[in-house]
């Protein structure tokens, strides 16, 4: 019995059809104001400027502190022990499979592209202050703080973002009442939150405070007068209820988070917000 005759090398019909190589995909989700996000951030783009052909353009996600927080939450419950001690302030994927921090992806990127980052930490740094300014004015909102303390001795600060583009009165009031620039009421009193007092404190819950009057929580004034009215522009438009406003921001509001009088009283609540509180 004859054997069969070799097939030409360069036949098409011998060789076999192999599907055509699909690129990766980086994606690099982490702390805005980070060096190390910086840091996969850059390798990233490296590897697709290096290899344009072999890499998507990569997956950038830059977040804000109680943003990262509430990520980090939700890939600890979604990759359990995987990630359970995470402490890294980024997290870099390849195709959608958890690769580890910055560090963990400029070693893959040299092991694998012979790809090596030789920019010092001082660059690096300079690259994180320039960003972090860009993102934050970018956002097109008002950041305010303030300053807390305990018995006159300071435990910390808290950042708010105002939504100046939904709540423009409510906001106003809020930041001129933190830089205490609208002075004095006609009625005498300092429009200012300096030495004002949480007067509620919920336990793993919120805190309100304001009342610049008697720091009772029952009483204040605001840059408009004793009462102004609560302008809620899209979002009261769209009938979103208060749990449905932007969920990104720590916010301040007053009391009735809905069209109606409104003072110089706030609450605040931590983000992410407890379970209970979340929905």
């Amino acid at each position: 019995m004859a054997s069969p005759k070799p097939c030409r090398p360069r036949s098409a019909r011998c060789r076999s059809q192999s599907p055509p190589e699909q690129p990766l995909q980086v994606k690099v989700v982490g702390l805005f104001k980070s060096s190390s996000f910086q840091i996969a951030k850059s390798a990233a783009e490296t590897l697709k400027s290096n290899y344009p052909s072999k890499f998507e353009d990569p997956i950038v996600v830059p977040l804000q502190e109680f943003a990262w927080d509430q990520y980090l939450q939700e890939k600890k419950r979604e990759l359990k022990n995987e990630i359970w001690e995470y402490s890294s302030y980024v997290m870099c994927f390849v195709n959608d499979q958890l690769l580890g921090d910055a560090f963990d992806l400029q070693k893959w990127a040299h092991k694998m592209w012979d790809v090596v980052d030789f920019k010092p930490p001082e660059l690096y740094e300079a690259l994180t202050v320039d960003y972090s300014a860009k993102f934050l004015t970018d956002t097109k909102h008002a950041f305010v703080f303030l300053d807390i303390s305990i018995d006159c001795y300071p435990i910390g600060r808290l950042v708010f973002e105002l939504y100046c583009d939904a709540c423009p009165k409510t906001c106003r009031n809020f930041q001129i009442l933190c830089t205490g620039k609208a002075g004095y009421s006609q009625s005498g009193i300092r429009l200012h939150y300096v030495g004002s007092i949480f007067h509620r404190v919920v336990p793993n819950g919120w805190i309100q405070g304001g009342d610049i009057v008697e720091g009772k929580g029952d009483d204040g004034e605001s840059i408009y007068g004793p009462t102004f009215e609560v302008i809620l522009n899209q979002y009261q438009s769209e009938g979103k209820r208060k749990s449905q406003f932007p969920s990104k921001c720590m916010w301040s509001q007053l009391y009735q988070m809905k069209p109606g009088p409104g003072g110089c009283a706030h609450s605040s609540q931590p983000v992410p917000p407890p379970p209970h509180l979340s929905h």
